[in-house]
């Protein structure tokens, strides 16, 4: 297994519309095979971080779904939400494994 941490610095003045975004994902990255962990966001922190985990059984299933989100109609609207809104100033991607016992 494989997740993907999303580090998101955000637009502070535009925090709602970047809720409203990632509740477009989290069923997107399941509709593809990936298991959503959620989205955290600014609380009793800095107003412009927010996080995601997901995670995909394989490095090659999450290729797989970058490839398949380029030509999903639901998830160019999305994309096209986040940058009309602005809500998004960046963002880092980082992969990690599970420490298994």
């Amino acid at each position: 297994m494989i997740t993907c941490y999303v580090n998101y610095e955000l637009n502070p003045a535009k925090v709602d519309e970047f809720e409203e975004y990632a509740r477009m994902w989290i069923p997107l990255v399941e509709k593809f095979g990936g298991t959503h962990h959620g989205y955290y966001l600014p609380h009793e922190s800095a107003n412009d971080l927010a996080v995601c985990l997901f995670s995909f059984p394989s490095l090659a299933e999450y290729e797989q779904y970058r490839l398949k989100i380029q030509d999903d109609e639901e998830c160019q609207k999305a994309f096209a939400f986040a940058e009309k809104m602005e809500c998004i100033r960046r963002y880092d991607r980082q992969f990690l494994r599970p420490l298994t016992v």
